[in-house]
């Protein structure tokens, strides 16, 4: 009797301990390994993937797309922990489009033909940082500058699917298009300071050096510098009050690159002219009301080009506009009408009066006024967007599902050029409106 059990046990030992080394051996495969024990590793990203709707007036038609306004992405970051008051840390992204919702055209459904890192795999960031809760912190490599999203400020879901002030992400890809069904060399987005991005934003992700001050009473101040040369200054609020949850912030930066760097003012026209000499300043708030969700996010800003009057197209034109500005609001109600997450609904309206720009009209173009023979400098453009949506979340899923609308009214001055300046006549082109619907949802791990 004593020697039974004693048996019995041992072989349900011996098979109990080899399936669980099996297991572990199992994932062990799976699981990420880090290369030491001192820095820990995450990883996170999210999918975000939409069918896009688009119709110009002339032509429409339906693109399975990934959402540029948060696009698809995978990153690792970790941090080590130096003392009590100072850590280490790194960050890596990588940014992922089967398709570009702000590069497609009507002829091009991935919107893959200006460049390559368009569709496919792009490096979002690549940086080091060193942080003190005394001192704050320093950051070296490719990042977002101290100016980032500085008009995008958004307290809700709509920043990942409808951004209220970067309405380039929206199918502005698209060509403008004639009433007569030609399409111009020239697309939606371009007449949004030549290269899409609002002014008074931060630019695109850089090699730069920046620093973030610690929190005081809610606010944080940030600095950084890179290229050849770009620099900017950033302030920024984040706080709670009287049932309200606020976050603002204001920036004013300065670009001063030279023609090999990839940052473009409306000067650059492609790569073409002197190196670049902007000033710009931006902001954006956004509040919603914690009991009701009722919500307002607001952004602005306006950019100078201090060099687009020594152009070659320009240098001998009097009247140029050498300033762009625009302005933005969204407004709804987001709150948790059910069990399965926030429900958010909102309507928006963009606004944008830009000035002259360094890029030209064919004689053959589609949207030149002045026909066969003579080609046009752009003088003036303006672009207004409304726009609605909703989004539902789904919070055991850590998904949003949305459906977003907006009509595009675009506006185009251009001057005649004679010889090689815009000295000639000045006249509008006609151009259709466009309408856009997406459907999509964006789930984060």
């Amino acid at each position: 009797m004593a020697v039974v059990p004693s048996a019995v046990a041992a072989d349900l030992g011996g098979s109990c301990c080899a399936d669980l080394e099996e297991r572990i051996a199992e994932l062990e495969a799976t699981t990420a390994r880090k290369g030491n024990r001192k820095v820990s590793l995450e990883i996170y990203g999210q999918v975000n993937q939409s069918i896009i709707y688009w119709d110009d007036g002339f032509e429409d038609n339906a693109y399975v797309v990934t959402n540029d306004n948060s696009r698809t992405r995978v990153g690792f970051r970790g941090k080590a922990k130096i003392n009590s008051d100072w850590e280490a840390g790194y960050r890596i992204e990588i940014g992922i489009r089967t398709a570009n919702s702000k590069r497609f055209t009507q002829s091009n459904d991935l919107g893959d033909a200006s460049n390559a890192a368009d569709v496919g795999l792009d490096l979002r960031d690549s940086y080091w940082y060193l942080k003190s809760k005394t001192y704050g912190g320093v950051s070296v490599g490719q990042q977002a500058d101290a100016s980032d999203a500085i008009t995008e400020i958004n307290l809700t879901q709509t920043k990942d699917f409808s951004k209220y002030s970067d309405v380039e992400d929206t199918g502005l890809g698209l060509l403008l298009r004639a009433p007569d069904g030609g399409l111009s060399a020239r697309s939606y987005r371009n007449l949004i300071g030549d290269s899409g991005d609002q002014p008074g934003e931060g630019d695109r992700r850089q090699n730069t050096v920046k620093y973030d001050s610690p929190e005081l009473w809610g606010f944080t101040a940030s600095t950084s510098w890179g290229e050849d040369d770009v620099w900017d200054v950033a302030l920024r609020y984040a706080g709670e009050f009287g049932g309200f949850k606020l976050a603002a912030g204001i920036a004013y930066g300065e670009i001063t690159d030279g023609p090999e760097t990839k940052i473009e003012c409306a000067s650059r026209g492609g790569g073409l002219g002197p190196d670049e000499d902007c000033r710009q300043f931006g902001g954006s708030i956004s509040v919603i009301h914690e009991a009701t969700g009722i919500f307002v996010n607001f952004g602005a800003g306006v950019k100078q080009d201090g060099v687009l009057q020594n152009t070659a197209v320009f240098d001998t034109a009097d009247g140029v506009d050498d300033e762009d500005a625009f302005w933005a609001i969204q407004a709804g109600v987001e709150k948790k009408f059910n069990t399965l997450g926030k429900t958010t609904i909102y309507g928006e309206y963009y606004d944008y009066e830009g000035g002259a720009q360094n890029r030209t009209l064919a004689t053959t173009d589609a949207v030149n006024p002045f026909g066969p023979g003579s080609s046009a400098a752009i003088w003036d453009t303006g672009l207004q967007v409304y726009g609605f949506g909703l989004a539902q979340g789904l919070d055991a899923a850590a998904t949003v599902l949305y459906l977003s609308y907006r009509h595009v009214e675009a506006e185009l001055t251009v001057r005649q050029i004679i010889g090689t300046d815009a000295t000639g006549a000045i006249a509008n082109s006609p151009i259709e409106d466009l309408d856009l619907v997406q459907a999509g949802a964006i789930i984060k791990f």
